[in-house]
């Protein structure tokens, strides 16, 4: 008999930050922990790491060249070493003077290939090709065996836009960064919900009738 429901939770934060707000907010610990803006990969009960995700989006990855090419870019500041990580290069930026298009052409011209990701309108991570929320997300249905079209992702931010694409069921649950994932709008299966945080997402189970499609799916 498979599990009914998986929880999983996808944060741009490191580990340690991701558990000690889920425990500030007496959040039980969720099924998978996608931390560092999909870079690493972590199941429960044992928080136990996907070292195969690691070694597959090491792929094409050179930090330090990323590094050089971005370190004279006007707009740009390097956030804390704390916010920095292997797969992982964090940015503050001011998007009046550094252009996000241009940065990607940059790195593109320099044979870099990597996800660039603009969030909260003042972050910006620099990530390997192949990792991602999203691409994290595909990664733990696959290793886990629970399909993407019962899948409820709700998104916040410029780094949820891949998670939202695609067959999954998603929800736009705060409107403070709604500009960011404005092209998502004409899409099907992504809900905007008029109710913010949690309530938001409640709101879209209830649109999607998702527990009933959740449980038809294990029955079936």
């Amino acid at each position: 008999h498979r599990k009914a429901i998986i929880f999983g939770i996808a944060t741009g934060r490191r580990l340690d930050d991701a558990l000690a707000t889920l425990k500030l907010h007496n959040i039980s610990q969720p099924d998978v922990l996608i931390t560092g803006q999909g870079t690493e990969i972590h199941y429960a009960p044992n928080l136990t790491e996907d070292a195969v995700w690691g070694r597959h989006i090491d792929h094409l990855w050179n930090r330090q060249a990323v590094r050089n090419i971005l370190m004279e870019i006007p707009g740009l500041e390097m956030q804390p070493r704390r916010y920095q990580s292997a797969f992982k290069i964090s940015y503050y930026i001011d998007p009046a003077v550094a252009d996000i298009q241009n940065i990607r052409q940059i790195l593109l011209r320099n044979e870099q290939a990597v996800n660039v990701i603009f969030s909260f309108g003042q972050f910006l991570d620099v990530l390997p090709v192949r990792a991602s929320k999203g691409l994290a997300l595909r990664w733990c249905a696959e290793q886990l065996g629970f399909p993407l079209e019962n899948t409820l992702v709700a998104g916040v931010t410029g780094a949820d836009a891949d998670m939202l694409r695609g067959n999954t069921l998603g929800v736009v649950v705060d409107n403070r960064h709604l500009a960011e994932l404005s092209d998502l709008a004409n899409i099907d299966k992504i809900y905007f919900s008029k109710k913010p945080h949690a309530a938001g997402i409640l709101e879209a189970m209830n649109h999607y009738n998702f527990f009933s499609k959740a449980l038809e799916d294990t029955t079936s």
